[in-house]
């Protein structure tokens, strides 16, 4: 109890789910690292509408694009 009377809060139990354990991992993502950025609204509208046009996964293309400037700055394509 705390010196008010009241009682202390109880710690906070974390929650549930596939996040808290490691073992869960979809095996395709074990060893990679996620890799975000913030943009506008816009921006993720038309990724979608051309991984639609050319039959490819948001994944594909940002693959695609991080190894086009990965070798636009003389860097291995290893995405």
């Amino acid at each position: 109890m705390e010196v008010s009377g009241r009682p202390a809060p109880a710690a906070a139990a974390k929650p549930e789910g596939p996040a808290n354990h490691p073992e869960a991992t979809t095996p395709s993502r074990a060893g990679k690292k996620a890799i975000a950025g913030f943009f506008d609204p816009a921006v993720s509208r038309q990724l979608k509408e051309i991984g639609l046009e050319k039959d490819m996964s948001v994944q594909a293309l940002l693959r695609e694009a991080l190894n086009d400037l990965f070798e636009k700055y003389g860097r291995s394509r290893i995405a």
